[in-house]
């Protein structure tokens, strides 16, 4: 055998509150790779009720690799939450008509991007990530963590708003593990490796 089935919704038995994600999502702005999960204290269903202000007009898109890990109430602000910065009012007047609908002409409210989530990244419970971030492979976040910036491949971070509290390796096993990509390896080969992948010594992964 070679795993679970990366096409089921419930890879556990008698356990419906963790699904392999790509499997329920109906959203096609919303792009999830094999084998990442999403467990929820409730229903699986959840998920894209937490991604917020991600209107089909907007067409920004929530990018999740493969082999993530995503905890409950983990919410992703996606960009129609913006509204003006520079101006004398944040308000955003246009969107209700009536008389106001040329308060936008000749303006576009902020876009700061897509949400790109790597691969092999953990995303502990509650935490939010906002517009425009990019996350790297092998990242973890802590539970309750507000992300409004990059975080750099292999990093913990934590906090409101979330800081780097340190690498996870050094940078050499680092720059190694970015080069070995395990994530694309066919199954078979994951799955001769899984015990090493578990492990800490990175010259163990073999062929």
């Amino acid at each position: 055998m070679n795993g679970p089935d990366k096409n089921i919704i419930f890879p556990l038995g008698n356990y419906d509150r963790l699904c392999f994600l790509k499997n329920i999502i109906k959203n096609p702005n919303i792009i999830v790779g094999d084998y990442t999960y999403y467990d929820d204290f409730e229903n699986v269903e959840n998920f894209e009720k937490n991604v917020k202000y991600h209107f089909d007009f907007v067409g920004d898109k929530l990018i999740i690799g493969k082999f993530c890990m995503i905890a409950s109430d983990v919410k992703f602000i996606m960009n129609g939450a913006n509204h003006l910065t520079d101006a004398m009012t944040t308000y955003p007047f246009a969107i209700f008509g009536q008389g106001w609908e040329k308060a936008m002409e000749g303006k576009t409210y902020p876009q700061k991007g897509d949400i790109n989530i790597g691969n092999d990244v953990w995303v502990g419970y509650n935490a939010t990530i906002m517009a425009g971030v990019t996350i790297g492979d092998g990242a973890i976040i802590a539970t309750n963590s507000t992300i409004i910036k990059d975080v750099e491949p292999y990093s913990i971070v934590g906090g409101n708003p979330a800081k780097e509290i340190k690498k996870r390796f050094s940078d050499e096993k680092i720059t190694k593990l970015l080069e070995l990509k395990w994530w694309d390896w066919d199954i078979q080969k994951i799955t001769n490796n899984v015990n090493n992948l578990t492990g800490n010594n990175i010259d163990d992964l073999v062929d």
